[in-house]
């Protein structure tokens, strides 16, 4: 028996290749007409979409679809979130319409294996991308005979296990786990055998911290759309990482939006209120002068006060000062002369007074700044400067919007989602998480369960009811026999 986890992911690799290989011989992805669509929800580009299949047919969950709807619409390409009693449900990345009557669903089962053996074998060659580590942890409990002695044995700091056969007691537990690993800032990738016990339990995680205070859809994210629009009394549309997105980008592009606006007023008000500056400028120069001016006419309006009073009372003045004066100067006639002087200056500063008013006049209404015209520009000016400067704002506005997935579930502490998907998404070949948890692991093929364990670093733990284990003799079957799903 392997005892590796590459050896393993070796043995898995061929297995799906041998059912690719099958598929294709046996032509197992035929198309299948289905009737009665309808869509039943849409968030941001994915929509979900409710088909009746015909008496006896079965499609797999996570199986990619192309769907061909009729009225010469367009094909879309979709996966399958639910089976069950003829009704199955695609989420699909386009809208076909609000009723389909009829479309036809063309399966790629031979597609999605060979995706998930392209992904095991990278995980063999690329060690330096993908930790192996808690991987080599799972494999003993993988290949034993599903012994509940063996299973309760395979608990460590690694690997850790919950068996309880109360599934509600079970997952109360799982949460209270979850809540323990975000409290210590480890990442999240919880997985569950389909998408309605995936839904199950976001709801009970999310009721777990809401009743811790925490609020949950900053830590949850569920990565597919979810089947039900409630779990434990919790609305889980809004958990959706599709809907997390759409929420984020419609912010953003409300907030580059709102930048945008605050950008092109400042841009406005930048050379108005230059101008207006300007002409204070000019303003204030003129009124400079008229003080001079005034200043000047002041002082001339003085002495030629102080010239008449001196001739006026120059008869009546003492010898002596009448000589004094003389002696400088100043006598009847040359006063009268400085009088003269004086007028003619006082009228030359008249003319240039009256020229400055006229100057004010025109710049008082061209320097006027309106009352809260200021206050705007002020506050404008002080956002622009926390953001970096007209430049930054400029390259933040010429970016084009990138639609970063790989970034944004980077940002999630609790990712939710079903092994399938995990395996077959390009999106998680480049993302790693700290701790990965099974529910329900013994309904969970070993092929998946080793997949999702290389996306790892730290901690394995699976969760579900050792009866089941028992009753399937263990995982050994699933990698070591080949198996072609019907």
């Amino acid at each position: 028996m392997q005892s590796t986890a590459r050896e393993c992911l070796e043995i898995c690799a061929a297995r799906l290749d041998r059912e690719v290989q099958q598929t294709n011989d046996a032509g197992l992805d035929t198309p299948v007409i289905v009737t009665r669509g309808k869509l039943m929800h849409s968030v941001g580009g994915l929509h979900v979409y409710e088909f009746m299949l015909p008496a006896g047919c079965h499609l797999s969950i996570d199986l990619p679809v192309s769907i061909v709807p009729g009225d010469e619409m367009e094909a879309t390409e979709g996966v399958v979130l639910s089976c069950q009693d003829n009704v199955v449900l695609v989420q699909t990345v386009d809208a076909i319409g609000e009723a389909v009557p009829s479309a036809t669903l063309i399966p790629d089962r031979a597609g999605h294996l060979g995706t998930i053996a392209t992904r095991l074998r990278n995980m063999i060659s690329q060690a330096d991308a993908y930790n192996l580590g808690p991987s080599e942890r799972l494999v003993p409990l993988l290949i034993s005979s599903g012994d509940p002695g063996q299973a309760a044995l395979g608990s460590s700091a690694i690997l850790t296990t919950v068996w309880l056969e109360d599934q509600a007691q079970r997952r109360h537990k799982v949460a209270s786990l979850v809540l323990e690993l975000i409290r210590a800032n480890k990442r999240i990738l919880l997985i569950g055998p389909d998408h309605r016990s995936s839904d199950e339990m976001v709801g009970t995680i999310a009721k777990a911290m809401k009743a811790s205070g925490l609020t949950y859809k900053t830590w949850i994210s569920r990565y597919e759309m979810s089947i039900l629009a409630q779990a434990s009394g919790i609305p889980i549309h809004e958990l959706g990482f599709e809907a997390q997105m759409h929420q984020f980008y419609a912010k953003s592009r409300a907030d580059k939006a709102s930048l945008r606006r605050k950008y092109d007023r400042f841009r406005e008000l930048t050379p108005l209120l230059a101008y207006k500056g300007q002409k204070q400028k000019d303003l204030d120069e003129v009124r400079l002068l008229e003080w001079r001016l005034l200043t000047q006419l002041s002082e001339l309006q003085a002495k030629i006060k102080d010239v008449t009073a001196i001739l006026t009372e120059y008869e009546n003045l003492p010898l002596w000062r009448r000589i004094g004066m003389q002696t400088v100067g100043k006598n009847v006639e040359s006063l009268q002369q400085y009088r003269v002087l004086y007028e003619q200056q006082i009228g030359e500063l008249t003319k240039e007074l009256e020229i400055a008013k006229v100057r004010i006049d025109e710049l008082v209404p061209e320097a006027a700044v309106p009352k809260d015209l200021r206050p705007e520009f002020d506050d404008l000016k002080e956002d622009i400067t926390k953001l970096g400067g007209t430049r930054k704002i400029r390259e933040l506005l010429a970016a084009e919007e990138n639609t970063n997935r790989q970034a944004f579930i980077q940002n999630r502490r609790l990712v939710i989602s079903t092994p399938a998907r995990i395996a077959s998404d390009p999106l998680f070949a480049r993302v790693r998480f700290d701790v990965l948890i099974v529910e329900d692991a013994p309904q969970i093929d070993s092929t998946m369960l080793l997949a999702a364990a290389g996306l790892v670093r730290e901690r394995i733990v699976l969760s579900g009811d050792l009866r089941d284990l028992a009753a399937h003799g263990g995982w050994v079957k699933s990698w070591i026999e080949t198996r072609v799903a019907s």
